[in-house]
């Protein structure tokens, strides 16, 4: 059992010394990379400030007063890639009974900031967020400290508006895929 062993060692040693042979010579791969030219479609900077459509869609729609609409269910493109419109999934429950609409791209308007409510009755729950640092009733005096902000997602909104009503947008024509 132990020469068995002992071969199996050294059978994995010499494979991993011939790999380690075959690499090229530090020189030879930086005389390489400097005659290559870079490649512009992976510099990531030119991108800055750009959104991703995968993340958009899915995003919650609410209109100017802060009342839940939605979710935008997909985005259409003319040939070019253009976003024409957003389809926005109105009503229903988990998909089934929705009202798709589309409506144009320029009248739906994308925010940073989270969905700001006026009232404590419609505010969501803060997830168990502690106000002081023990957590206890000890030693703080004075007003709860807020919970900190979200950080801002640069490769998304928080959620779009769209100045309608649900019972507008609702009133509005179905929006329909056709195969024609």
């Amino acid at each position: 059992m132990l020469t068995k062993t002992a071969v199996a060692g050294i059978a994995a040693s010499a494979l991993l010394a011939s790999v380690a042979f075959a690499q090229q010579s530090p020189s030879a791969t930086t005389d390489s990379a400097k005659t290559a030219a870079p490649a512009a479609a992976t510099d990531t900077s030119s991108f800055k400030g750009t959104w991703r459509a995968s993340k958009m869609v899915g995003l919650n729609v609410y209109n100017d007063s802060n009342e839940s609409l939605g979710s935008i269910n997909d985005l259409l493109t003319d040939k070019s890639g253009d976003i024409k419109a957003a389809v926005i999934g109105v009503g229903g429950f988990l998909g089934v009974g929705e009202h798709l609409v589309a409506v144009p791209i320029d009248k739906v308007k994308f925010v940073d900031e989270p969905v700001a409510y006026t009232g404590t009755a419609t505010a969501p729950a803060s997830g168990g967020a502690r106000t002081g640092a023990g957590g206890g009733t000890g030693g703080t005096t004075g007003a709860a400290t807020a919970p900190a902000a979200p950080k801002k997602n640069p490769w998304y909104p928080d959620h779009a508006v769209f100045s309608a009503t649900k019972d507008q947008l609702k009133a509005m024509p179905e929006f329909k895929y056709s195969t024609e």
